[in-house]
C-alpha cells in the first residue's frame, strides 16, 4: 500500500508540489489576514467586548418599527475584585474550568467537539473555552466553517497575548449574555434578582452561571424553572468537585429560597405573539448571543394597520360569544403569492390574564371540517372522485363500530361530491376517508405543511372530520396553496434584515413550489367558492361581496369553531374557542368564526378589484345531466342539465337526450 502511494507521488509530483504550495501558503495566508483585519478591534477591553449597539429592532411592511427587544440593560463595568471569589469560580467551573492553564485554546476539548461533530455530521463545534467565546461572540460572524474556526483560535492567542487571564476573565464576565437582555453579570443580577452583583448569593451565582449554555432555556424567567435548577445543582456540583466550596456550602445553597425580579413586560401590544415568533426565529438561526448584541434591523411582513383592524374585529364578535361561552380568537392572514404573514393574532387580548400570552395561531387544535379539502384533495389527484361522483348520505356503520352523523343529524340520500363538500356533509367524507386511507392522508398532510400529525395508530376514519390537533398558521397555509394555484410558499414573517452598519443581510424571495397540481387546486376553489351549492346548509352566512372560498370547522361539543378561506390576492383563518378547551353553547364555525372572517375579508379587499379563479388548462368543463346520478353529459344545455368542471380525462363519456330549452342554468 506504501509502495502504491509513492507510485502515485512519483506520477503526480507537480500536481502534489502545488498542492503543499497551495496548503503552505494558505497556512501563512489566514493568520496574517485575520491579525490585519481584527487588529483594531484588539486594542482595547473596550472594542474586544463591543458592547456597543445590541438588540434588534423590528419593522412592519411599511417601515413602521414596533418592537424592540434586547435593548439598554448594560450595566455598569465591575472589577474581579468588586466580586464573591464563588461569582467567577461558577462561571470557569460551568464554562472553562481549565480557564487558567491553557493557552485560549483546550486541544481536549476541542478533540471531544471533534468527535461530537463527525457522529452528528454537522459544524456544532463546541469545546470553546472562555477565550473563544469572547471572540466568537464580539468579534466573529456567527457562519460556522472551518476558515471561521481557525480565526477563532488565531484571535483566542492574540488576546492571550496581550492580556491577562484576570483582565480576559473580566471582560467576558462583563459582556457575556445571560438573557433576558442582560449582559455582562451586573445587568444579569439586576435584571433577575434585582440587586449589585456584589451582593449575589453562592445559590444566586451559581444559577446566573449555569444560564450560559442557553440563556433563553434556562431562564427562570421565561424558560424552563425546573432545567435552570437542573443547570444550577450541575454548577454548585462542579465547584465541589473542584474543591472551591463544601458539601455543606452545596447543600445550603440548592436548599435556599431565590426570590426573583418580576419580568418586566416591554412588549408592544400591537403584535406580541409575531414579534416573539420572529424573535424565536432568530434566535434559532443565529443564536440568542448573537442576535442580543447584533443591531439588527428585521424588516417584517406584517401590516400594522391591518392588525389593528383583526384587533377591534376579534374585540366586537367576542364579545358578542361570552354569553355563549366563547372567550378568545384568534386570526391568521396570508398573502398567497408569497406565504408572508400580513396578520397574526395569538389571542383576543395579551394582557387577559388568564390566557392572552398563549398564541393560539400557533397551538395546536381541533380543526374539525377545515381539514377535510386536504382529504377531497387527495382523491381529486388521484383520481378516485371528480365533483359529479356519488357519494351515498345515509346512515352507515364504518369499521370499527364507527358511525358519523352529519351536523343537522340528517341524511340526504345520494349526493354528489360538489354538494358533499360544500355542504360539509360527514358521513360523505368519512366515504371519501376510507377510499384515500389514513396513512395516505397524514403523508399528504406532512406534504402540504402539516407538522403536528404523528402517528397513525392515533387516528381512525374521523381524521376526515378534523380530529387530529393542527396549528392555524399551518392550515391556513394549505388554503393559500388553494388560492396560488397549488403553488406553496413557506409561512414567511422577515422579508429582510439588515445589520448594525446598514448592511443587508438577508433578503427574501418567494420561491413557490407546486404542492398542487393546479387543475386539483382549481376544482376545491371552485366547489369551495360555489354560494349556490352551500346555501342548502349555510345560506348566506359564507357569502361576501366577491368570488371567494370558503370552509367552516366545528370540533365536537363546540370546542373549537373555524373558518378559513380565501381570493386568489389574499387567505384569512380563523379560530374561537377557549383556550381550555371548555364546550361552547351550539357556536358553530359559521356563527363564531364566519362573521370575523366575513368583515375581515370585506376590510381588507375593499379597495381591491374582483378577481376569478382562474380556469387553467387542464380542466373541462361540461354540461352534465341531472338525472341518471349525473354520470351522464348532456349534449345540449337542458332544464334538466347543470354545468360542472373536471380534470382532463375524467368526465363522463356517455350521453344523456333530455328536451332543450331556451336558457341554460347558470354555471356555479
Amino acid at each position: 500500500m506504501a509502495r502504491g502511494f509513492i507510485t502515485l507521488i512519483r506520477l503526480y509530483k507537480q500536481e502534489f508540489l502545488i498542492l503543499l504550495i497551495a496548503l503552505f501558503t494558505l497556512l501563512i495566508f489566514i493568520p496574517v489576514f485575520t491579525y490585519l483585519y481584527f487588529a483594531s478591534d484588539l486594542k482595547s477591553k473596550e472594542s474586544i467586548m463591543n458592547r456597543n449597539n445590541t438588540g434588534i429592532v423590528l419593522l412592519d411592511r411599511h417601515g413602521e418599527p414596533f418592537f424592540r427587544f434586547y435593548e439598554g440593560k448594560y450595566s455598569k463595568y465591575v472589577t474581579l475584585s468588586e466580586l464573591p471569589g464563588y461569582v467567577t469560580e461558577a462561571i470557569i467551573a460551568a464554562e472553562d474550568k481549565n480557564f487558567y492553564s491553557h493557552p485560549g485554546f483546550s486541544i481536549p476539548s476541542m478533540l471531544a467537539a471533534i468527535v461530537a461533530n463527525i457522529k452528528q455530521g454537522d459544524l456544532i463545534y463546541g469545546g470553546s473555552t472562555i477565550t473563544q467565546q469572547l471572540v466568537k461572540s464580539s468579534l466573529l460572524k456567527p457562519r460556522k466553517s472551518f476558515l471561521r474556526k481557525a480565526q477563532e483560535l488565531i484571535l483566542a492567542q492574540e488576546i492571550e497575548r496581550r492580556y491577562t487571564k484576570q483582565e480576559i476573565l473580566e471582560m467576558y464576565i462583563n459582556s457575556v449574555y445571560f438573557g433576558e437582555g442582560a449582559f455582562g453579570i451586573e445587568s444579569a443580577s439586576e435584571v433577575y434578582f434585582g440587586k449589585q452583583a456584589a451582593k449575589l448569593s453562592l445559590s444566586e451565582a451559581a444559577l446566573l452561571a449555569g444560564l450560559l449554555t442557553a440563556p433563553s432555556r434556562y431562564s427562570p424567567l421565561s424558560g424552563d424553572v425546573k432545567l435552570s435548577k437542573e443547570r444550577q445543582h450541575y454548577v454548585l456540583r462542579q465547584l465541589v468537585e473542584q474543591k472551591k466550596i463544601l458539601p455543606q456550602e452545596e447543600r445550603l445553597a440548592l436548599d435556599s429560597s431565590l426570590q426573583y425580579q418580576p419580568r418586566s413586560n416591554t412588549l408592544s401590544l400591537l403584535a406580541p405573539h409575531f414579534a416573539l415568533m420572529v424573535r424565536d426565529s432568530l434566535n434559532e438561526k443565529f443564536g440568542e448571543e448573537r442576535v442580543a448584541r447584533s443591531g439588527f434591523v428585521i424588516h417584517t411582513s406584517i401590516d400594522l394597520e391591518w392588525q389593528q383592524i383583526a384587533r377591534e374585529i376579534v374585540s366586537d364578535q367576542i364579545k358578542v360569544l361570552e354569553p355563549l361561552g366563547g372567550t378568545n380568537a384568534s386570526v391568521v392572514v396570508i398573502d398567497p403569492k408569497t406565504g408572508e404573514v400580513r396578520v397574526l393574532l395569538g389571542s383576543k387580548d395579551w394582557n387577559d390574564p388568564q390566557f392572552g400570552q398563549v398564541n393560539m395561531a400557533t397551538t395546536p387544535r381541533q380543526s374539525g371540517s377545515a381539514f377535510k379539502p386536504i382529504v377531497y384533495e387527495l382523491a381529486f389527484t388521484r383520481r378516485m372522485i371528480t365533483p359529479a361522483t356519488s357519494l351515498r348520505d345515509v346512515k352507515t356503520t364504518f369499521p370499527g363500530n364507527y358511525t358519523p352523523l352529519n351536523y343537522d343529524k340528517r341524511f340526504r340520500g345520494t349526493v354528489l361530491v360538489r354538494r358533499a363538500l360544500a355542504n360539509s356533509l360527514n358521513v360523505p367524507a368519512v366515504q371519501v376517508q376510507q377510499k384515500v386511507g389514513i396513512e395516505e392522508t397524514l403523508a399528504e398532510a406532512k406534504r402540504l405543511g402539516i407538522t403536528t400529525l404523528k402517528d397513525s395508530s392515533h387516528y381512525g376514519l374521523s381524521l376526515v372530520l378534523g380530529t387530529g390537533a393542527v396549528r392555524l398558521t399551518e392550515l391556513t397555509n394549505i388554503y393559500a396553496t388553494f388560492a396560488n394555484e397549488g403553488k406553496y410558499n413557506p409561512v414567511t414573517l422577515i422579508t429582510q434584515i439588515d445589520d448594525k452598519l446598514g448592511n443587508t443581510i438577508f433578503s427574501y424571495r418567494p420561491d413557490s413550489k407546486e404542492l398542487i397540481d393546479p387543475s386539483v387546486a382549481f376544482l376545491m376553489s371552485s366547489i369551495l367558492s360555489d354560494n349556490r351549492a352551500r346555501a342548502e346548509t349555510f345560506g348566506s352566512a359564507l357569502t361576501i361581496s366577491r368570488p371567494a372560498a370558503v370552509k367552516t370547522g366545528t370540533t365536537e361539543d363546540y370546542r373549537d369553531a373555524l373558518t378559513i378561506g380565501y381570493t386568489p390576492q389574499l387567505t384569512v383563518g380563523v379560530w374561537v374557542g377557549n383556550n381550555d378547551n371548555k364546550p361552547m353553547a351550539k357556536i358553530a364555525g359559521s356563527l363564531g368564526a364566519a362573521p370575523i372572517w366575513k368583515r375581515l375579508m370585506e376590510r381588507y379587499l375593499q379597495h381591491k378589484p374582483k378577481v376569478a379563479f382562474a380556469m387553467p388548462a387542464g380542466i373541462e368543463g361540461m354540461t352534465i345531466c341531472r338525472s341518471n346520478g349525473y354520470q351522464l353529459r348532456s349534449s345540449v344545455a337542458t332544464s334538466s342539465a347543470m354545468q360542472e368542471y373536471f380534470l382532463a380525462g375524467t368526465g363522463p363519456t356517455r350521453l344523456c337526450y333530455s328536451q332543450p330549452v331556451k336558457r341554460a342554468v347558470a354555471p356555479h
